[in-house]
């Protein structure tokens, strides 16, 4: 079987999705890798190290697409709504397409790639799971974008991270405020407490503490009880709005006295919580930044714009998407090993194996023989229950 692996198409997307170091993996497993060329490059990754462990590389997209049994990619069309729908014509039936393909963004998109008879797999619905832990890409990619919000908020600034002791006195630390302790918000802790600041977090998920705390965070407790907190999945669930007004009430008085404020709570298929008020950003003090991890979807701060860095009551909010690929090398690499090992574990003598009573695959696959045929899609976009699972 080939593994196909085109060049990311996206406007500024310089990650690629598999790298010369788990090639020798998936020979192993019995995939032949074809990249096209010049596909890493802008990620490090030259057309030479992809031979040297064994791909073979293709003059360009089309033929990718054309001898591809597997088609591997970061934003598949359906995550890339700016250049993706190019890939339509190219897909053919049969073929497996594997990426993140924002399954809850446009029922219209989803069945498209349906009706392409692509088997499409999106790799942000990998169950939570021990078992699936080594392909889970939504937090190999949440661990770039909480690493690099506290490196954009330390840059931004205008006062440094750590406590120093010179010869114009003693100065000190920044005090960085993080609101959602998922794999990004416990990244930037880690990462702000690193440079030096002092690191404090809010997360409606009682769990969430003694991880904040593990990293030498403060963890911020209101008196608020959310009605079950997290999902069966492991991620925060949509809470009422009550319950979204005291929290914001009660979070005034913190997010005042931070000198950065990063927000990550976001909940798969919903608009982003708004837990930073216009009002409370003008209670900042000036100089204030705000890194809003959830600008793709709304974001977590009222007065962000997404893909955009604005000033507001002389606070910088810094509504950036993509963050990952900020950072090629690595996440193009973290990126990689979650694939290879989700392929070797599909893969068994040569063949994709669509197993529906496997949680990994039936999770993950959104599109089969023409229908969107997974459940949580289905019930997103409101269609009807398919009658007989194939």
């Amino acid at each position: 079987m080939i593994v196909g692996v085109p060049k990311e198409s996206y406007p500024g997307e310089r990650r690629v999705a598999l790298v010369p170091l788990v090639i020798p993996m998936l020979a192993k497993a019995g995939l032949e890798v074809l990249v096209e060329a010049s596909a890493g490059e802008q990620a490090g990754y030259t057309d030479a190290a992809y031979t040297e462990k064994g791909a073979k590389i293709a003059p360009d997209r089309a033929s990718v697409f054309a001898h591809a049994d597997i088609v591997v990619q970061v934003l598949c069309y359906g995550s890339n709504d700016v250049t993706g729908k190019a890939d339509l014509p190219l897909m053919r039936r049969g073929q497996a397409l594997i990426g993140f393909l924002r399954p809850f963004g446009s029922a219209e998109i989803v069945e498209q790639i349906a009706q392409a008879g692509v088997s499409a797999y999106s790799v942000e619905f990998m169950p939570r799971t021990t078992r699936a832990q080594s392909m889970d890409a939504l937090s190999s990619m949440g661990t770039i974008c909480g690493y690099k919000a506290a490196l954009l908020a330390a840059e931004t600034s205008p006062r440094i991270f750590p406590m120093m002791t010179t010869a114009a006195g003693t100065i000190t630390p920044a005090r960085v405020f993080v609101i959602g302790a998922g794999v990004a918000g416990l990244q930037a802790i880690s990462t702000a407490r690193r440079l030096g600041a002092v690191a404090s977090a809010y997360d409606m998920r009682p769990a969430a503490k003694e991880q904040v705390q593990s990293l030498g965070g403060r963890f911020i407790e209101l008196p608020l009880e959310a009605q079950n907190a997290q999902d069966a999945r492991g991620y925060g669930t949509a809470q009422d709005e009550t319950f979204y007004a005291r929290q914001r009430e009660l979070l005034t008085r913190v997010v005042a006295e931070s000198d950065v404020v990063i927000t990550a709570a976001v909940i798969p298929g919903k608009k982003s919580p708004v837990l930073v008020t216009a009002e409370m950003v003008k209670a900042m003090a000036p100089g204030s930044v705000i890194v809003d991890l959830a600008a793709e979807r709304g974001g977590n701060c009222e007065l962000t714009e997404t893909g955009k860095t604005v000033k507001a009551h002389g606070v910088t909010i810094i509504g950036a998407i993509n963050l990952a690929t900020s950072v090629p090398y690595h996440a193009s690499q973290m990126y990689a090993r979650n694939l290879a090992t989700y392929l070797a574990y599909m893969v068994k003598d040569g063949k994709l194996q669509v197993n529906l009573q496997d949680e990994i695959i039936r999770e993950t696959l959104i599109t089969h023989d023409g229908e969107i045929i997974n459940a949580r899609v289905r019930e997103f976009f409101k269609l009807p229950a398919l009658a007989v699972q194939h």
